[in-house]
């Protein structure tokens, strides 16, 4: 006798074949499950286990998928196989499964055509022989385990969606450009009437809510602005207030005035509320990059490629230079270098670099967001894990090109103990000065240092006797020009000078000179 396991989106199904005879011609088979009166003479249901809830089922259909078999359908065999002793040999629709189900349970499996023809079958009418669900509640049943199997498998979270950050830093670019815009024309007009305000409050929230409060600045002696001002501020305020150049301007236009500072509040209001929820957003999604660069430029990149998804797939010399591309290509077209950093210069680690260094830092810095981003792409944790590893590197990395000594970071996280000082003026009679104790660098790295000191100097000297080398090469071939120039002019000179000469002895004979040459030689002859 042959029972079938069989596992719908409702439960573990084990069925009894009847016709043990139809499995051995597997292309007819399919016939025998054409309606469910002639299914109903081919297999039986005789047992059931219902999923309690839908992480029973995700469950159960992991283990399925890997060939594995899970602790739901191995209760379910013990309780109707192994607890009664049956003999019979149990049909699976994956070999791994039938492996799995021999190795623990010991009961023969058997996995073949015939068996996926029977499984075809049964997954045909499987709304008619297993009782207690419809059909619209298998539907639903099947569809609600198809979306819980694949965010399962894909690893899906709600929290995990950077569409949130594209969106939300790109918000937050067009809100800085509009309140710029804002409060550069709220001070261009209030400045008509209190020009003097702008320069003692520079800060655009400040000088809106400021305005709000005051209205006219006739007003201004009279309130209390402790609230949004520092009272060296206040007091500075109204002392130009009583003395301002300032035109007087109309009711109505104070009114638009104060319109206009209840958008640049309310807008700047928004923009550290959108700023809140970035950050919030960048610490779930991407926490290690966030460590690395910071959540502004975190979501920058991420905005930039596209996805979390799309960046985590570029290397790390593309990472550097992201947000550079027209100034990578107009450097290629022109054979020129290319650029060394692109939206990761505004990280602070870049930042805090010299200058001859940032480059350098950008690339150490480039490489490890590189490896930050696929963790946090590809990764199931939601907390920082390789990015404050990676920081501590790049930092250690910077104090190295600075000529800095490395921070030792001890094994058992205990500090390691500090050499005890001991005063000259405390010392014993026999103690004299060391001059070897000004030093405060070791041997070893001391040595280091003056050679690559005198390697300096060694290099400079021979840059200073090749730039006078090259500086006298160039004074003679001056010279030797300006020679050649004054032999041209003085050849040039004598020459015109024959030729005058020439002319003035014709002038004074009446012939050309020609003429009396060929004259004086025809006599000769």
């Amino acid at each position: 006798m042959v029972l079938v396991l069989f596992d719908t989106p409702a439960g573990h199904a084990l069925f009894k074949v009847l016709k043990e005879d139809a499995l051995k011609r597997p292309d007819s088979l399919w016939d025998a499950f054409a309606s469910m009166d002639s299914t109903n003479k081919m297999v039986k249901l005789k047992a059931f286990h219902k999923f309690e809830d839908t992480a029973e089922a995700v469950q159960s259909a992991t283990a399925l998928v890997e060939g594995k078999l899970s602790a739901g359908m191995k209760k379910f065999l013990k309780k109707n196989i192994v607890a009664k002793e049956v003999q019979d040999t149990l049909a699976v629709c994956d070999a791994k499964l039938g492996g799995a189900i021999k190795e623990k349970l010991s009961i023969q499996c058997v996995w073949d055509d015939s068996i996926q023809q029977l499984m075809r079958g049964l997954r045909n009418q499987i709304e008619g022989l297993v009782d207690g669900t419809s059909a619209a509640e298998m539907r639903s049943m099947q569809i609600g385990l198809a979306h819980s199997l694949s965010r399962y498998k894909l690893k899906f979270s709600p929290d995990k969606v950077d569409t949130m950050i594209v969106q939300a830093i790109g918000l937050l670019d067009d809100l800085d450009k509009e309140l710029n815009t804002y409060a550069m024309r709220l001070k261009e007009w209030y400045g008509w009437h209190f020009p003097e305000l702008g320069k003692i409050v520079p800060d655009n929230m400040m000088y809106a809510k400021a305005v709000k409060m005051m209205g006219v600045r006739t007003k201004c002696k009279d309130l209390d602005f402790s609230e949004v001002l520092a009272e060296e501020v206040e007091l500075e305020m109204k002392e130009a207030a009583e003395i301002s150049m300032g035109t007087e301007v109309s009711d109505e236009d104070i009114d638009n005035v104060m319109m206009l500072c209840t958008q640049v509040i309310e807008l700047s209001e928004y923009r550290t509320q959108l700023w809140e929820y970035l950050k919030n957003r960048m610490q779930a999604i991407a926490p290690n990059l966030s460590v690395m660069v910071g959540e502004l430029v975190g979501a920058r990149l991420i905005a930039h490629a596209g996805s979390l998804m799309n960046l985590a797939k570029q290397p790390a010399s593309t990472v550097q230079i992201l947000g550079a591309e027209k100034a990578l290509f107009r450097a290629l077209k022109a054979k020129h270098d290319t650029p060394k950093y692109g939206l990761i210069y505004h990280a602070s680690l870049v930042g805090q670099a010299q200058p001859k260094h940032k480059g350098k830092i950008s690339r150490v810095l480039a490489a490890k967001c590189a490896l930050s981003i696929r963790v946090d792409a590809l990764g199931d944790t939601s907390e920082a894990t390789v990015g404050l590893d990676a920081r501590l590197k790049v930092e250690e990395r910077m104090r190295q090109l600075e000529g800095k000594l490395p921070t030792s970071k001890p094994d058992d996280g205990v500090p390691p103990p500090q050499p005890v000082v001991q005063l000259y003026a405390k010392a014993g009679a026999n103690t004299g000065f060391s001059t070897a104790a000004d030093s405060t660098m070791v041997p070893v790295q001391k040595k280091e240092v003056e050679k690559e000191k005198k390697e300096k100097k060694e290099k400079k000297e021979k840059k200073m006797e090749s730039a006078a080398k090259e500086e006298t090469e160039k004074e003679e071939k001056k010279e030797k020009k300006e020679k050649k120039e004054k032999k041209e002019k003085k050849e040039k000179v004598s020459k015109e000078g024959k030729k005058e000469k020439r002319k003035t002895e014709e002038a004074a004979e009446g012939e050309p000179a020609p003429k009396r040459a060929k004259e004086k030689k025809a006599k000769a002859v």
